[in-house]
């Protein structure tokens, strides 16, 4: 994972652009401290912040193509690239081993029409130097970051996070997820897109529980593809533990390859005694990991709260109550030498494992709602994690997110997947691995981040807020936030921060602020069945909660 910064259609003399795209770059250097570099053009300058991955010796960026006729700033992995290039680019001149370079020659092959043979988490600019056009893609979820500004002088912005763009720009916005903009016609264009996105399009195919399990683990195998010292995030909930289960068997068959002795390291956080660290604990015996507890204190947590916000670049509460542990958790991970971990975002969002989807009223709604929160992604769970931990310069992947898995998993019926007070939430995925885990974290019923880690974790932060925002204060929330009215004073503390860091038309606009149950959509909050529920994202804010501490 690296950081990638653009300034193109250059309306002034590129000498004086250049000295504002390195500024604006090193402002990133967090996500890529290994390396930099620098295309400058008279109509392009390119910049990257390399965290070294995948051919840490030559794949060096921006990559330019052999014949020097286009140059490429990435930020993400292609998993499948190795099968690109067999099956599409076999006549094409690699200048490395960079999994980044297929995108290269992809372009020369097919123009621009291949983002969607690309698999993995992305987002590009490419420029084609003889034509002075440019491309610029970001993959099916937005697992990666990007965003797009403006100057007064029309000069166009793109960049990793926002924060390399206050400088420079006075407006900006997210550049969408499944999308590109291609710049001779200027218009932003989907790429992907899936019959299952709408539920009367589904192309049903039969529960079968042998593809979940196969299908899964050739995505985590694909996920493990690197050249640096790796790890998982082990939460101790079900999703986590699948990933790491996988992943230590593939560990256990090189070794016995290799006759070697090799452990997975895994990583869990929380407050003392915490839901997660318990049952990680116990996981990680049985699954044989090198296990790294990270216990930390509530304090910790409140006074990470401005530097959490300024990293992960949203005001959302979800968001930053799950963000300031697993920031915590990346700069003890960094200190371990591990450079990559797994993750299980994802699972939640198609499987239906949210403790609300008890609620749905039927199939329908249940399927709509999976794939609303798909979508949403890129603003919630994706955003967090990528950048809470690419702070501490830490790559985290999503083997759930996977192209091939997702279309097996959302074209199984929703009767199959659909819980209620007599079926468990995620009941086919659990199935799926029944062998692989023990029955105390197979059963394990579903617990968001931010409450896992500890449940008084966020009751310091209702309390903090309390104290930090006086009741008139909050009472003229309306007046200084006409938009996205903070409708709690601890919504009101993160915002007051995110001004403060990213005062620029556009920023607050990038971040949204909808009703939520549970860590619902807002439409899913309507649903008949919640209507007299306590508007709060957390998990225990619903009866069907089981708490444990």
């Amino acid at each position: 994972m690296c950081a990638i910064f653009g300034i193109l259609n250059i309306k002034e003399n590129y000498h004086i652009l250049k000295k504002k795209a390195l500024y604006c770059s090193s402002l990133m250097s967090h996500r890529g401290p290994d390396s930099n570099g620098i295309y400058e053009g008279k109509d392009a300058i390119l910049s990257h912040e390399r965290l070294s991955i995948i051919d840490i010796k030559h794949g060096h960026q921006p990559i330019i193509n052999s014949s020097q006729t286009s140059v490429l700033v990435m930020n993400g992995e292609i998993y499948n690239y190795k099968y690109i290039k067999k099956n599409f680019c076999y006549d094409y001149k690699f200048t490395s081993n960079s999994d980044c370079e297929v995108v290269l020659a992809l372009y020369d092959k097919l123009g621009i029409k291949f983002l969607d043979l690309l698999n993995g988490m992305f987002s590009f600019i490419l420029y084609d130097i003889p034509k002075q056009h440019y491309l610029i893609g970001r993959d099916h979820i937005g697992m990666v970051p990007l965003y797009i500004g403006y100057d007064i002088k029309k000069n166009l912005y793109v960049s990793s996070e926002m924060k390399a763009l206050i400088p420079v720009c006075n407006t900006i916005k997210e550049f969408p997820p499944r999308s590109y903009l291609w710049s001779p016609d200027g218009v932003i264009r989907q790429y992907y897109y899936r019959k299952w996105f709408q539920y009367k399009n589904i192309e049903y195919s039969p529960l079968n529980y042998k593809i979940i399990e196969r299908t899964l683990k050739q995505s985590v195998k694909m996920h493990l593809i690197t050249d640096v010292p790796y790890g998982v995030l082990l939460s101790g909930g079900l999703d986590s533990a699948i990933i790491a289960s996988i992943a230590s068997k593939f560990i256990k068959l090189k070794n016995n390859k290799k006759s070697q002795k090799k452990k997975l390291k895994s990583f869990s956080i929380g407050l003392l005694n915490a839901p997660d660290l318990i049952s990680a604990r116990l996981l990680s015996k049985k699954l044989e990991t090198q296990h790294y507890e990270i216990i930390f204190k509530k304090q910790e947590g409140l006074d990470a709260i401005r530097d959490v916000i300024y990293h992960i670049e949203t005001y959302d509460i979800t968001t930053v109550r799950a963000s300031i542990p697993m920031y915590l958790m990346s700069k003890k991970i960094q200190s371990q030498g591990v450079k990559m971990v797994l993750s299980g975002e994802g699972a939640d969002e198609i499987f239906g494992g949210y403790l609300y989807f008890h609620y749905a009223p039927n199939m329908q709604d249940f399927h709509e709602e999976l794939v609303r929160k798909l979508k949403l992604l890129h603003i919630y769970d994706c955003l967090r994690a990528n950048k809470a931990m690419l702070a501490w310069g830490v790559e985290i992947r999503f083997p759930f997110l996977d192209k091939n898995f997702l279309d097996v998993v959302m074209n199984i019926h929703p009767k199959y997947k659909i819980c209620n007070r007599k079926k468990i939430e995620k009941y086919i995925l659990r199935k799926s691995f029944f062998k692989y885990l023990p029955t105390t974290v197979l059963w394990r019923q579903k617990e968001q981040f931010s409450d896992g880690v500890g449940y008084t974790w966020i009751n310091s932060l209702k309390k903090l807020s309390e104290e930090e925002i006086s009741d008139k204060k909050f009472s003229q929330a309306h007046i200084r936030f006409p938009y996205n009215t903070p409708g709690s004073k601890e919504g009101y503390l993160y915002r007051e921060i995110f001004e403060e860091i990213f005062p620029i038309s556009g920023a607050t606009a990038c971040v949204l602020n909808n009703p939520s149950i549970a860590c619902s959509s807002s439409t899913a909050s309507k649903w008949y069945q919640l209507k007299n529920i306590s508007q709060d994202p957390s998990g225990r804010s619903l009866n069907i909660h089981k708490s444990r501490s």
